[in-house]
């Protein structure tokens, strides 16, 4: 096995992109990490996706964006994990250059999801839970995470109003973030009075609908620095699988998939949660957040919405999270956010996160969650010296 950089990054500002096409959003990025990477060919492209059959007609990604970028005849592939595809299809790519299978390849996450009503894109988007026993049954992800925070303040005595803390700050990083579909501050008492979508699940609890594409250009590390000026080790790649169904899980407040993902990565990387500048987590919902804070390691059971309660998770903080917005904030074009997570992580650690940017941040962690937690992808980054 080869160690692996990311040479390139290069994203589209997250939003509702009605005069551009999924292949264009595709090929903006795309062009964006491959300059930036100096790299005008690559042996592989992956391509992280989750709608774009059911949303825009259009299947077969791996092929038509590989000819759209100029990049016909090489190998090209759509990949699929639900919300967690972007991170999948870079984990794909990591996988073909460790193993020595491709030198440079590119990975691009794009979604396009406001071209269509949005009682079809909440239809679309409950594929991703148990068809036979969820989706069937009228549960629509806003559903499922309502469920899942009524649980949690229920087992734990907290009150829905403890969750602002995740927007405020997520927003708050937002603001910063040219990239980001929500750039302005929000406060705990709006939060109070954000309308009602499934309770106690409130507007500012929940990531937006919108169109985005981020990508990253990988190489093996030990030719990362005759390519790049500024390259970043994937310290780790690892991933962790539960059941589709909440029902079904173990416990519905643990994200077993999750524990699990992190749990190799920590052990690929040989670091643990104490050595984590930066989380960029996977708040679709912000009961996710306090979920995948305690899975991460970072809080005990039932403790993860105290450390937001606590201010322990701003750029300043013991553990930084949506450190440029977040899914809440920047916005969560499903199949994209898991490259878009992994691009801010990059931005930290070559120190171009402007106003937002971690104090000496040398390693981060980005964790993408397909569905309500049946796939977790994690990745470790490092600066490389």
């Amino acid at each position: 096995m080869r160690d692996v950089a990311i040479i390139g990054v290069g994203q589209k500002k997250v939003g509702e992109h009605w005069d551009v096409s999924l292949r264009h959003l595709a090929l903006e990025a795309l062009q964006a990490a491959m300059a930036d990477a100096g790299v005008a060919q690559a042996d592989a492209l992956y391509v992280g996706n989750m709608l774009s059959g059911e949303l825009t007609g259009q299947e077969h990604l791996g092929a038509l964006i590989a000819d759209f970028a100029g990049l016909r005849g090489i190998e090209a592939f759509k990949i699929e994990a639900a919300c967690g595809s972007g991170a999948a299809a870079v984990r794909m790519g990591y996988v073909a250059v460790a193993g020595g299978l491709a030198d440079i390849v590119a990975v691009v996450g794009v979604e396009k999801m406001t071209d269509t009503l949005g009682p079809d894109t909440t239809t679309a988007l409950a594929m991703a839970a148990d068809g036979d026993y969820e989706a069937s049954q009228g549960v629509s992800f806003v559903a499922l995470n309502a469920l899942l925070m009524q649980r949690y303040m229920y087992e734990y005595g907290y009150r829905h109003q403890d969750f602002a803390a995740f927007a405020v700050n997520a927003h708050r990083n937002g603001a910063n973030n040219p990239f980001a579909m929500f750039r302005f501050p929000v406060t705990a008492e709006r939060f109070a009075k954000a309308k009602m979508i499934c309770t106690p699940v409130n507007l500012l609890d929940s990531s937006p609908i919108c169109d985005g594409a981020a990508a990253v250009v990988l190489a093996p590390a030990d030719a990362a620095h005759a390519l790049s000026t500024a390259p970043v080790r994937v310290a780790a790649s690892a991933v962790g699988t539960d059941a589709l169904a909440v029902h079904d899980r173990r416990d519905p407040l643990v994200l077993d998939g999750a524990v699990l993902s992190t749990r190799r990565a920590y052990e690929q990387a040989g670091v643990g949660p104490e050595d984590i500048d930066l989380f960029e987590l996977h708040d679709a919902f912000s009961i996710m957040a306090a979920l995948s804070l305690e899975a991460a390691g970072f809080a005990d059971k039932g403790q993860g919405l105290r450390l937001a309660l606590e201010g322990k998770i701003g750029i300043e903080d013991r553990i930084p999270i949506a450190t440029m917005g977040g899914l809440k904030a920047r916005g969560h074009p499903v199949g994209a956010t898991g490259t878009y997570q992994i691009v801010e992580v990059v931005q930290q650690l070559r120190g171009l996160a402007g106003a937002n940017q971690v104090k000496n941040a040398r390693m981060g962690m980005a964790q993408n969650i397909g569905g309500s937690g049946a796939t977790v992808i994690t990745h470790i980054l490092g600066r490389m010296e």
